[in-house]
């Protein structure tokens, strides 16, 4: 593999992913704009938010998989092209209903997580996949574009435009895309689904979805809800809570990178030990100083976006370790599950503000599930596994 090739798939692959993201992200800066026009609850305003996060987190298992048997060039552009129809279509809607309807398809911008990383991942030796992964995993910074920029185009042009100019970035994105990169020569015959789903029987696949429930399940909650709590618990103005929250996704994203150069260098296994403790104490910290320590909360949103970055990294170490042939089938299915994390703690966060008043319930559930993470990490046993056709001709 020539190394101008790795690096302009490395380099246009998490460029998509910055866009991507910056599409799926698109309703959490000005969820509250949104409140104000259509009157929604909290609730329904938390549902609008997490919509795009479910289609995004469950399509990405058959994108995986379909990125493995056909190739990420073709369905990594083909699927940014199709995502131009519900931006233009959001840009139309006039009903909570309707936006709710277009959100859950602009939710396909989240799948472009597991066709990179599957994608790109072909292209590096396995002593590099950690530092790599890690780099284009740096495409979920669309998430802080997302928190810088939408609010400033609501604010100038209206509501209708961004979605419209988030659709036209797409299409010239999915352009430059096709256009600059191209497939790996495949060496082995097509998998059959039999095969892909093989990994399912694994443990560790099972283990590497639950630390990525919380890792990636935290930083997508962070980074769509974070506004949504600075504006409720500190009257913070939605430009200020998106240049804040984006600080956040910045910080979580660049330091994934070290993450996976760190889990190269030592292991993955004792650095998910420190990000587990330390998300643990930090959830038990806000859940009970979160209404009347502005500095506190930050300071421990600041550690939670670093653990989380570096979490992130350490488990995608450790996915293409599970079955070397069938990557896209396991990052599909880690990605999925750390998707679905990050799906449900902001309905969660909005029921909980609902019923009774505070968000205290919600940061002690993310003290359980980190200590039980730390419980599994400690008890579970790694293996190293060869592609499952390998296996079966060896």
């Amino acid at each position: 593999m020539k190394q101008k090739d790795q690096t302009s798939i490395l380099v246009l692959s998490t460029l998509s992913m910055i866009v991507s993201f910056t599409v799926w992200s698109v309703f959490a800066p000005i969820a509250t704009e949104i409140q104000k026009i259509y009157q929604l609850s909290i609730t329904e305003k938390s549902i609008l938010i997490a919509t795009p996060v479910l289609l995004g987190s469950l399509m990405r298992i058959p994108m995986g998989i379909l990125t493995d048997r056909f190739g990420g060039r073709r369905v990594y552009a083909l699927t940014m092209a199709l995502l131009i129809l519900p931006m233009i279509g959001a840009g139309f809607a006039d009903s909570y209903a309707m936006m709710l309807f277009w959100a859950f398809f602009i939710g396909m911008a989240g799948t472009t997580f597991a066709i990179s990383i599957t994608y790109v991942s072909k292209w590096y030796p396995p002593q590099k996949q950690g530092l790599i992964l890690g780099i284009a995993g740096i495409g979920n910074l669309g998430s802080a574009v997302a928190n810088f920029l939408i609010p400033v185009i609501f604010n100038s042009f209206g509501l209708a435009w961004v979605f419209w100019s988030l659709a036209f970035t797409m299409a010239c994105m999915a352009i430059i895309f096709w256009f600059g990169t191209k497939d790996v020569q495949r060496t082995s015959k097509t998998k059959t689904l039999k095969e892909s789903w093989s990994v399912l029987k694994f443990k560790e696949t099972w283990l590497l979805s639950i630390f990525y429930f919380l890792t990636f399940g935290s930083f997508v909650t962070f980074s769509i809800y974070l506004p949504t709590l600075l504006n409720d618990l500190f009257n913070i103005t939605a430009i200020d809570a998106g240049i804040r929250t984006a600080g956040f996704v910045i910080i979580a994203t660049l330091i994934r990178p070290v993450g996976g150069y760190l889990s190269d260098r030592f292991g993955a296994k004792g650095l998910l030990s420190v990000v587990f403790s330390g998300v643990s104490l930090c959830g038990l910290i806000i859940a009970f100083n979160m209404d009347n320590n502005f500095i506190l909360f930050s300071i421990n949103c600041l550690i939670i976006s670093m653990l989380v970055g570096i979490g992130n990294g350490a488990v995608f170490k450790m996915v293409p370790e599970v079955s070397s042939g069938n990557t896209g089938t396991v990052t599909g299915i880690v990605g999925a599950i750390g998707g679905i994390g990050g799906f449900f703690p902001p309905i969660a966060l909005g029921f909980s503000k609902d019923i009774t008043g505070d968000y205290f319930l919600s940061f002690i559930l993310l003290f359980l599930l980190s200590l039980f993470c730390l419980f599994l990490n400690h008890t579970g046993i790694y293996k190293t596994r060869v592609n499952v056709s390998s296996q079966k001709s060896a």
